[in-house]
């Protein structure tokens, strides 16, 4: 189950979520190979953010996967929701970082 969680300190009174949840579904699922069934996202708003020490609309964003992670789905991934917060949110790309990771990646370098 692919989960994207987004962090923004823009505040989303009178923005329209439901665009943003149902296309950030959309392109993780085609992206990582998914069924939209599965894919959780979770978007906050308001939330205190400063980067480059100031405090105009900015982004960070998780995504977790168990499996279906490589460096293109990467890429494609970080392409798309940049896409869909500029669009929505006025977030320049630059001021958008996300974590990526697969849980599987893991269990290939743990001993037990």
């Amino acid at each position: 189950m692919p989960c994207v969680q987004i962090s923004t300190n823009v505040c989303l009174d009178g923005v329209d979520t439901d665009s943003i949840f149902s296309e950030a579904t959309k392109a993780v699922a085609e992206i990582i190979g998914r069924p939209e069934k599965f894919v959780m996202v979770i978007l906050k708003g308001s939330v205190a953010i400063s980067f480059e020490r100031n405090k105009e609309p900015a982004a960070y964003a998780e995504i977790i996967s168990m499996g279906g992670i490589t460096s293109e789905t990467k890429k494609k991934l970080i392409f798309q929701l940049g896409t869909i917060l500029l669009e929505k949110l006025s977030i320049p790309r630059t001021r958008f970082f996300v974590k990526v990771f697969d849980t599987t990646m893991a269990t290939k370098y743990a001993k037990l």
